[in-house]
């Protein structure tokens, strides 16, 4: 098993939940080499992230897809633990949608994500991934926002890959 997916893995073994924002923050940008079109038929499905992260192995929906209030039920591929997420904010046109983890086993609380989609002057597309989030009472932030930093890193490396032009 690769130094990645170890600590991921590791990140995703203490337990937190959330409901609003957090005072914490991480920020990714990746370019993919497709249009925000295409890289949003994968991305903006909700119920999709199983096929383009390697943390998760199963996603299941309770809801409409797109519907604020729905929630995916996340199982995650190395520990079989799950993550339950809700849809907060879904937007095709604007390519992009927001998120809180419910409850699951990562190091955070008050855990908000958003991804959104934008061309850039190439044609290709760049994602970007905030998340604002609270170590739990008596956590490590540094901890906390590692590992909020490597699940971000992993799925968007394995999304960069999927895009790329051979």
């Amino acid at each position: 098993m690769n130094a990645l997916k170890l600590t991921v893995a590791a990140a995703l073994l203490v337990a937190g939940s959330s409901h609003a924002a957090g005072t914490l923050s991480v920020t990714r940008e990746v370019t993919i080499d497709s249009t925000p079109a295409t890289v949003w038929k994968l991305v903006g499905n909700f119920n999709a992230l199983d096929v383009w992260h390697p943390a998760v192995s199963k996603s299941e929906l309770n809801g409409a897809g797109t519907k604020v209030g729905t929630r995916r039920l996340l199982t995650l591929a190395d520990s079989k633990k799950t993550i339950i997420e809700q849809l907060t904010a879904y937007d095709a046109a604007k390519t992009s949608y927001s998120y809180t983890i419910v409850r699951g086993p990562l190091p955070v609380v008050n855990y908000t994500g958003t991804i959104a989609l934008n061309a850039t002057p190439e044609g290709k597309t760049l994602l970007k991934w905030t998340s604002t989030f609270d170590a739990p009472e008596g956590a490590d932030t540094s901890y906390s926002t590692h590992a909020v930093e490597a699940l971000c890193d992993s799925g968007l490396a394995k999304l960069v890959n999927n895009f790329a032009k051979q």
